[in-house]
């Protein structure tokens, strides 16, 4: 049996970035994502975010892929929300998302950091805070 510790702190957003994520469909996305993760056998530590964005803490198991995690995620609950009719429109997340490695030693601050959504974008809106993570980690945009 391999010993892996593998976190990821992964950022994806609604289609065209609209704030679909309204308080009382947050809740039920965030629970259903939660829910239907057990059931694919994907950890996630810790899911929050705001009207147009999810942040999610995951810890990979060896026969996980980041491209495979974020895919069951992100495909199976659009597939969701649009099957219950949740939104007035059809629903979708963007395709593009971030994927960033996290250390044991920091995944306290991730958590912190995924935890206090709401707070911070009072001050941060979700499109400077996106470039931000593409500015400090290096990619190109």
């Amino acid at each position: 049996m391999p010993f892996t510790k593998i976190w990821i702190h992964l950022i994806w957003a609604t289609k065209n970035r609209y704030p679909f994520l309204t308080d009382q469909l947050f809740e039920k996305v965030i629970s259903h994502i939660n829910a239907n993760s057990i059931n694919k056998g994907i950890h996630i530590d810790f899911i929050n975010g705001y009207k147009e964005h999810i942040h999610a803490l995951v810890s990979l198991k060896s026969d996980q892929s980041i491209a495979q995690v974020a895919h069951a995620i992100k495909g199976e609950s659009s597939h969701w929300i649009n099957q219950n009719n949740l939104t007035n429109t059809k629903f979708g997340w963007q395709e593009e998302y971030i994927a960033l490695s996290v250390s044991e030693s920091m995944i306290d601050k991730v958590r912190d950091y995924i935890k206090n959504q709401e707070e911070h974008h009072r001050k941060v809106g979700f499109t400077e805070e996106y470039n931000m993570f593409l500015k400090k980690h290096g990619f190109e945009k």
